[in-house]
């Protein structure tokens, strides 16, 4: 919860107070069920601090928010993985592209959003080649998301 109390200091400090900052978010309730289910991860640095965490999960259509799309459209309606809940602590820089990197190898296709005005999100998915797709809209609040995704080209 520390993690996430810092990655919602540093959205706000960086013009993005609103998509974990207005609601608290992610409650320790909801990391419990990540935790629980076996979709909860971490990122431990080479002298075994946690570093990072994150949410994921693979499957097909295993995201209702992501069902439908809005000025756009998915780039592939196959089995994909999903990242959510994503946070550094700030100690290390690559911390998040290594955690959605680590993602895309376990499945090679990855759906994700972020709030408009998460432009460090927006910068790191770009960067490692992820295609905006739309919009969709997720049940934390009403804000819309940028929708992204990558898939791999192995085919």
């Amino acid at each position: 919860m520390e993690i996430y109390a810092y990655a919602r200091k540093f959205m706000a400090e960086h013009g993005n107070p609103k998509q974990w900052g207005a609601t608290n978010w992610p409650p320790e309730q909801v990391i419990r069920n990540d935790i629980k289910e076996g979709n909860s991860f971490v990122c431990i640095n080479d002298s075994g601090k946690v570093i990072g965490t994150f949410y994921f999960t693979a499957g097909k259509d295993i995201e209702p928010c992501y069902r439908e799309i809005f000025d756009g459209k998915w780039l592939d309606d196959s089995p994909y993985g999903v990242v959510h809940r994503i946070a550094a602590d700030g100690s290390e820089k690559g911390t998040g592209s290594f955690c959605i990197n680590w993602a895309f190898d376990q499945c090679g296709h990855i759906r994700i959003d972020t709030h408009g005005d998460n432009k460090v999100m927006q910068g790191m998915l770009k960067k490692l080649g992820f295609k905006h797709c739309g919009t969709v809209f997720v049940e934390e609040d009403n804000d819309p998301r940028l929708a992204f995704e990558k898939i791999s080209e192995k085919g």
